[in-house]
């Protein structure tokens, strides 16, 4: 996927999570900010220099690859001291770094295997600690958790961030997990179709979406939407929404309940009208209405956004 006119600065040590879905241009960005992909345009300068003649290996960045690049001949041990191995460490400075990340990672029991004995969570999981073992100070990193279990993505997830944070590294993260992106950055850019759609504080995209593209996919379940007549764009988030007896000044649908989803800590509540659907974010110990009810959703004036045109829409 071709990146169309992109500007973005990361600050030192600063943690940015780079969102979009598949095919957005995300793992593009890393190609170029590593040196596997020169940019037709424009130039891309680290620390202030220009790195645009600049050898991959001499730009001090390291790349975790989604595919996890493992070196097959190589044992996990010697694939994590790699990084450290290529800019010239001494022994006990690469075992030092393979010290660092296995016990995080747990994945001291798999020191002399080979890859092709690893499952896929565990090949992730090395190559996420040939990354952090290495001395780069800027971490590239393509989906890094996306191949694990839920409960070891969640810790690793806050391993992973205070391991950024006590290091003082800069990290850009690629992941089309909206959850992750704003779980983990301090910053977060969202990228659709090769082009920048916005950036920010994870509560200001959230909170403030620039138009109907982020207001859908950043958020579970998704920012409900409706056009209206002067083709705008109405949304308002499920849990801002509370169901009332009859019509007022801040309604803003009225549908037919048409499925309960039951999700643990809630129930999300769809409702049907004029071929519109709207979600509504249901507390668990309150008693549901029953499928086929008439139900009016109403939402505060300041938790209405407005998105004027088409600009940044869904089709």
């Amino acid at each position: 996927m071709a990146v169309r006119d992109l500007s973005l600065s990361i600050a030192d040590g600063e943690y940015l999570t780079l969102l979009g879905p598949s095919g957005g241009g995300k793992s593009t960005v890393l190609r170029l900010l590593a040196g596997l992909e020169a940019p037709d345009r424009g130039g891309i300068r680290i620390d202030g220099r220009d790195v645009q003649r600049m050898a991959p290996a001499d730009r001090g960045v390291a790349l975790m690859f989604q595919n996890h690049a493992l070196f097959p001949q190589l044992t996990v041990r010697e694939n994590l001291a790699l990084g450290r191995k290529l800019r010239g460490s001494t022994l006990p400075e690469q075992n030092a770094g393979v010290t660092e990340v296995v016990g995080v990672l747990g994945i001291e029991p798999l020191l002399d295997r080979l890859p092709e004995q690893l499952s896929g969570g565990e090949r992730q999981r090395v190559a996420l600690g040939r990354a952090l073992a290495s001395q780069a100070r800027i971490l590239l990193l393509d989906e890094p958790l996306s191949d694990l279990e839920p409960p070891l993505r969640g810790r690793l997830r806050s391993e992973l961030s205070h391991l950024a944070r006590t290091r003082g590294l800069t990290v850009l993260h690629v992941t089309h997990d909206q959850r992750e992106a704003l779980a983990l950055g301090d910053r977060l850019a969202v990228m659709r179709a090769g082009e920048l759609q916005q950036v920010g504080s994870p509560e200001a995209v959230y909170g403030h979406p620039s138009n109907p593209f982020v207001a859908r996919f950043v958020g579970e379940p998704p920012m409900n939407l409706a056009r209206q007549q002067d083709g705008s764009w109405l949304g308002v988030r499920p849990e801002h929404l509370t169901v009332v007896s009859s019509p007022d000044s801040a309604a803003v649908f009225t549908g037919e309940l048409i499925r309960v989803e039951y999700t643990g800590r809630e129930r999300w509540l769809w409702l049907r009208h004029a071929g519109d659907e709207w979600v509504i974010a249901w507390p668990v110990a309150q008693l549901v209405p029953p499928v086929g009810s008439r139900l009016t959703l109403r939402a505060r004036p300041e938790d209405q956004h407005r998105f004027p045109g088409t600009a940044g829409a869904l089709e």
